[in-house]
C-alpha cells in the first residue's frame, strides 16, 4: 500500500537524522525518494484530481512529509557544511522527481545524482586579493 511505503520512506529518512556525515545522508534519502518515485511513476502521472478532493489531500499529506524530512537532512547537511546554504528542500525533491521520473534506468538516475550532489556542494569562498 502507497501510503506504508511513505511511511517506511520517511522512517528510514528519520533514521539518517542520526547519521554521521550530513552529506551522504541527505543523500542516501534523496536516492531512496528517487527509487520510489520510480517504482511508482505510473501511478503519480496517471491519477487525475479526484472532485472529492480525497485524492489530494493524501497526495499533499505524503508531499508534506516529504517535504519535512527532506528539510530536516538538508538543514543538518548545510549546518555542517556539506552542501550549499542557498539550497531549498522544494527545489531538491523537484530534480530528485525529475529525475525519477525522465531517468531511462538505475544507472542514469544514479549520475544524475552524482551531478546533483556535485552541483549542491558549497561554493569556495572568493580569494581576496592581498593589500
Amino acid at each position: 500500500m502507497p501510503a506504508d511505503e511513505v511511511a517506511a520512506l520517511c522512517a528510514q529518512g528519520d533514521a539518517l537524522l542520526e547519521d554521521r556525515s550530513p552529506g551522504d545522508a541527505l543523500f542516501t534519502w534523496l536516492r531512496a525518494f528517487i527509487g520510489h518515485v520510480t517504482a511508482k511513476r505510473e501511478l503519480a502521472l496517471a491519477i487525475p484530481d479526484d472532485e472529492g478532493g480525497q485524492r489530494s489531500a493524501l497526495f499533499d499529506r505524503w508531499h508534506h512529509a516529504m517535504h519535512l524530512i527532506t528539510s530536516k537532512l538538508l538543514s543538518r547537511a548545510q549546518a555542517c557544511g556539506s552542501v550549499s546554504a542557498d539550497l531549498d528542500a522544494s527545489v531538491l525533491l523537484t530534480l530528485a522527481n525529475g529525475i525519477a521520473v525522465a531517468s531511462a534506468d538505475t544507472d542514469q538516475a544514479e549520475r544524475c545524482l552524482e551531478l546533483l550532489r556535485h552541483g549542491a556542494a558549497p561554493k569556495p569562498a572568493p580569494i581576496q586579493p592581498s593589500p
